[in-house]
């Protein structure tokens, strides 16, 4: 026995020799991966995992690839930046067939959602929404229900949070002035969609707190800053959801183009979009993106998930940012000044 335990010892030492870093999210999201990704494939495997988080997009990933200067290895990235980062080169081609088998038995391509396995640059490890939320110790008499509210000043005075980016932000504009959810792109695409939403934002302007990361959002609420905020269901779990006009998306595990560890970063997402791995991100109540991982989750858990209301939102067009990402940002951020 002693000589197996010692084996084991050599084999793990050897493997430490090689490390990872990985790229996400920080709060409980980034602790719900830790616990369920991170710390069991550095048990497993014995490789040092580097895990850190970032603000999102793609500049810092655009920026490594540019000057060669790769230093992270896999990132966790929202769709709604996946398609551009993947047309513009800067992840690297995924082949799905090293993926395992789901606990189910089905074929890894049978057991995913297919949203998962669309892109050729990333695994989609969860379903994940933009909502917005309130807190019941600040809101007041009145409780907001529709993307409507977010917007009426007159109904809801005092403050509210939102991400500072043109994303979603312009979505939920026009969709507070009228336009169906599903006509919300056609009509973005046009110089008077882009001025309506603007004019729309303008009404709120003022009374608006920016913030950069998804994390700061809950204290903003928690301390009374913020009487309604923007930010990723899960970071909301501790407040009252309004569902209405949700923006609901993936995230998935990519490998930044350049890195020199492609083949362990393929082995670490392999084990992390696992049936078991991917079931354990129920703990920040996003869905998994396999079939499988449905029989870890509770029936009332799952009611709580993006799924259980996509009929009130609306799917993030990965595709309709790639084309205009750069654009609609620019006058975003000339319109911040202004």
């Amino acid at each position: 026995m002693k000589k197996i335990i010692l084996g084991m010892s050599i084999v793990a030492a050897t493997l430490s020799a090689e490390s990872l870093t990985v790229i996400s999210w920080g709060g409980d999201y980034g602790k719900a991966q830790v616990k369920h990704m991170i710390d069991p494939f550095m048990a497993k495997t014995g490789t040092k995992v580097l895990f850190d988080d970032y603000k999102g997009g793609t500049a810092e990933i655009k920026a490594q690839v540019d000057s060669k200067n790769v230093k992270w290895d896999v990132v966790d990235i929202e769709y709604i930046d996946l398609e551009k980062a993947c047309s513009e080169n800067m992840l690297e081609r995924i082949d799905t067939s090293f993926l395992p088998k789901g606990e189910n038995g089905m074929a890894a391509n049978k057991d995913f959602y297919p949203a998962a396995l669309a892109s050729e640059c990333a695994i989609g490890n969860i379903y994940w929404a933009t909502v917005f939320a309130y807190s019941k110790n600040h809101i007041g008499a009145n409780k907001p229900t529709t993307i409507s509210d977010f917007f009426d000043l007159k109904k809801f005075p005092g403050k509210r949070a939102m991400r500072k980016r043109a994303q979603i932000n312009l979505e939920w504009a026009l969709i507070a002035d009228g336009v169906a959810k599903n006509k919300v792109y056609d009509v973005l695409e046009t110089e008077e969609g882009q001025k309506r939403a603007f004019k729309k934002l303008d009404t709120i302007k003022k009374n608006i707190i920016w913030f950069d990361s998804w994390s700061q959002a809950p204290q903003l609420l928690n301390d009374g800053s913020a009487i309604m905020a923007q930010s990723a269901n899960g970071r909301m779990t501790e407040f009252e959801i309004v569902w209405d006009a949700q923006a609901f998306d993936l995230d998935g595990w990519a490998i930044v183009k350049g890195s020199k560890n492609v083949e362990l970063a393929k082995e670490f997402i392999a084990f992390a979009t696992s049936t078991k791995a991917l079931s354990g991100m129920q703990d920040v109540n996003y869905g998994p993106t396999r079939a499988s991982s449905g029989t870890y989750i509770p029936k009332e858990k799952l009611s709580k998930l993006p799924s259980a209301h996509l009929d009130e939102g609306f799917k993030v067009s990965g595709g309709f940012w790639s084309d205009y990402s750069t654009e609609l940002n620019e006058k975003y951020n000339s319109w911040l000044l202004k």
